[in-house]
Formats: C-alpha cells, sequence, structure tokens
C-alpha cells in the first residue's frame, strides 16, 4: 500500500458522496418550485443511499469482477473477502490501494449516477416508486454499463473505447434513462402553459459550486493514485468548467441580449460533463476546447433539442448531461492522438478509429440505458405507480408525499 494514493482516492471518495450530498440536492432543491423542493431533495438523498446499499450487497460483485462481457461474477457479493486485514486484492489495475477502497470510491459513481435520474421526472413522482425504479435501473442499466466499459473483461473496455472518469457509464446513461422515465410519466400539470421557474438561483449556485468542488475527486480520483495523470485531471477539470461557464454566458448574450446565473452554472455542470471521460487523456489545452463545445451542445440540448423533443425532462438532465456527456466521450477519441497531445497513437488512422470506437460506445450506452429504464419504467408504474395522483401534485409534493414544507408561512 502506499499512504498518499490511499489518502487521495480516500479524499476523492469523500468529495463525490459531497456531489451527491449536499451537492445534488442542493442542485435540484434550487431548480423546483417551492411546494416541491423538499420532495425533491428527499428523493436525491434516498436514492444516493439506497444504490449505496445495493452497490456493497451485489453491484461491486456483478461489475467488476470476471464474468461474460455484460456481467461479472458473484465472487465479491457483500464485499466478501475484501475487509479482512491484509486481504488479496482480485483487481491487478488498483495498484497501491485496497480493493475495499476501490469498492467505495466506486459506490458513490454509481449513487449519483442514479441520483442524476431524479431531476427528470421530479416535481410529479411519488418518493416510494422513484426508489423502486432507481433500484430496479441500477440492476438492469447502470451495471451492464459499467462493466462493459470499465472492467477488465468488459466488451467494450476490450474494444479500446475509453472512459476515464464516467462520460458514458455516468452522465450519458443517466441522461438517456431520466428521458425515458420523464416521457413515460408524462409532463407536469400545466406544463407549456404556465412558468416553471427555479425557487431559488442562490441556493442551485450553491449546489453547482459543491458539484463542481467533488468533480475534482470524481475525475482526479480515477487515477487511481497521487500522480501526474490526478493531477492533470484536476487540472483539466478546472479549465473545461472554466470555459463552460463563459461559453455558456456569450452565447446567451449573443442570442438572448444577456447572461444569466442559471446559465452560467449550467456551462459549468456542462464543461464538467464534457471533460470527464477525457480528464486524465487529453492535454490542459484540449479540455478548455472540449468545455467550450460540451457547454454549446448542451445550450442547444435544453433549448431547440428539448423543444423538439417535447418531453418534460424537468432539470435538463438529458440536455446536459446526454448531450454534454456525448459531446466529451466522442472529443476523447479525437484529443487521445498523440499529434494533439494525448498519449495515444499519433496520425489520422488512430484519430479516427478511436473516435469510432467511442462514438461505438456512445451508441451502445445510450441504448442500453433507454431499453432497460424503459422495462424498469413499465414495471414500476405497473406494480406502484410512478405518478402522484392530481390533487397531490396541485397541492405539492412535499405535503402530500413527506408532510413538510421547506418555507412555512
Amino acid at each position: 500500500m502506499d499512504k498518499s494514493d490511499l489518502v487521495w482516492t480516500m479524499t476523492s471518495t469523500l468529495l463525490v458522496w459531497l456531489m451527491c450530498v449536499p451537492g445534488l440536492a442542493l442542485f435540484y432543491g434550487g431548480l423546483a418550485r417551492k411546494r416541491y423542493a423538499l420532495s425533491v431533495m428527499t428523493q436525491t438523498l434516498g436514492v444516493c443511499t439506497l444504490v449505496i446499499v445495493l452497490w456493497f450487497a451485489y453491484g461491486y460483485s456483478l461489475v467488476f469482477t470476471e464474468g461474460f462481457g455484460g456481467l461479472g461474477g458473484w465472487t465479491r457479493l457483500g464485499l466478501a473477502g475484501l475487509y479482512q486485514a491484509g486481504a488479496e486484492s482480485s483487481l491487478p489495475l488498483l495498484g497501491t490501494i485496497p480493493e475495499l477502497l476501490f469498492a467505495l470510491f466506486q459506490a458513490t459513481f454509481a449513487a449519483i449516477t442514479c441520483g442524476l435520474i431524479t431531476g427528470s421526472m421530479a416535481e410529479r413522482t411519488r418518493f416510494g416508486a422513484a426508489l423502486a425504479f432507481a433500484g430496479l435501473w441500477f440492476t438492469l442499466g447502470y451495471m451492464p454499463i459499467a462493466h462493459m466499459v470499465w472492467a477488465g473483461d468488459g466488451w467494450l473496455h476490450l474494444r479500446g473505447a475509453l472512459d476515464f472518469a464516467g462520460g458514458t457509464v455516468v452522465h450519458i446513461s443517466a441522461g438517456v434513462a431520466g428521458l425515458v422515465g420523464a416521457r413515460w410519466v408524462g409532463p407536469r400539470l400545466g406544463y407549456g402553459r404556465e412558468a416553471m421557474l427555479p425557487h431559488s438561483l442562490p441556493m442551485n449556485l450553491t449546489g453547482a459550486a459543491l458539484l463542481w468542488i467533488g468533480w475534482f475527486g470524481f475525475n482526479g480520483g480515477s487515477a487511481l493514485a497521487a500522480n501526474e495523470q490526478a493531477v492533470l485531471a484536476v487540472a483539466n477539470t478546472l479549465l473545461a468548467a472554466a470555459s463552460g461557464v463563459l461559453a455558456w454566458a456569450l452565447i446567451e448574450r449573443v442570442l438572448k441580449g444577456r447572461a444569466s446565473l442559471l446559465g452560467a452554472a449550467s456551462g459549468a455542470i456542462a464543461g464538467l460533463v464534457g471533460i470527464t471521460p477525457a480528464a486524465g487523456l487529453v492535454a490542459p489545452g484540449a479540455s478548455l476546447v472540449i468545455g467550450v463545445l460540451a457547454s454549446w451542445a448542451a445550450f442547444y440540448g435544453v433549448g431547440s433539442l428539448k423543444r423538439r423533443l417535447g418531453i418534460d425532462d424537468a432539470f435538463d438532465v438529458f440536455g446536459i448531461h446526454a448531450v454534454g456527456g456525448i459531446v466529451g466521450a466522442i472529443l476523447t477519441g479525437v484529443f487521445y492522438c498523440a499529434d494533439l497531445g494525448g498519449p495515444g497513437p499519433a496520425g489520422l488512422a488512430a484519430l479516427l478509429h478511436q473516435t469510432w470506437l467511442q462514438v461505438e460506445a456512445v451508441l451502445v450506452s445510450m441504448a442500453w440505458a433507454a431499453i432497460s429504464a424503459v422495462i424498469c419504467a413499465w414495471l414500476v408504474d405497473l406494480l406502484v405507480g410512478l405518478r402522484a395522483a392530481p390533487d397531490e401534485e396541485r397541492q405539492g409534493l412535499d405535503a402530500s408525499e413527506h408532510g413538510e414544507t421547506a418555507y412555512p408561512d
């Protein structure tokens, strides 16, 4: 064991959990309307904690042990064999950290992926239904995608697809699953006829800032060591987010005549999403380009594309995370080339080959996430009902679902 690697990975694990609670909870809570703020935050907390438990029960074993390309095996159920002193690791890639710490680090990735989906179906989904959907989709959607991309014997991993910290596994899959869920549950009452504005932009910015801070652990910790690659990932994370803020503010200023705080915060998240698959694999200059292009793509995703799809993705999970993630995943293949400062092979043929592998991984992840989300939504709706009753929705889910209110009179 190397103590510096151990401490860095432990710190990164805490930073990623900071992204879940309070980061994502505050980010979504600020985007919600007043009478739904607590329900959104409760769903985020509930989903993230549920997935942590499922990950340790069976998720880690079925993702990271040897399997058959689609899922892993059963040897680490309940983290069997990982908590004894001096336990041998079954994953050579870990190097100088305990496998138990790796399992803990990856648990936070699974948690925030499923937590992100709650934002698509916010303000009309029952608490119990949100938990049921998340638990099912974690099993049918997240675990197979994570195994294919990250496990040593995963199909996409063996083909050479690159995803340093979760562009396909986390952001694209969550965005697509969220879009499917939003389509299934239907639009919020009054959607398209009345304004549905965020109730607290200061809360939203606080959540965005915590997400940004936590993202340093999300990306930097994915090096699994306190080394040069971790430093590169942290630098790229900062640069991409900063360029994403400026890019969104610029396009708003040009097209709308003014830049908004909500837009700037969204640009930061889009830049972070875009750099995630590339963080430890591209030169710092590339991160600026990725941040700008992911931000502009996400701007299109939450605007023109959302209107064309006609789906009430409440907090634009698809527009920011899926669209921005697609751009970042594909550009990872471009900037991985040695001619552009990456560690990969040089030459146009190598660039095109890696880029095609990235496109392939994107398409497979999108398809799997969508199909599994349809199955999960159908099952949950059949068994317990996804959506709250109209009267409960009008009253506000804070009161009808939880008997609480964020802002008492």
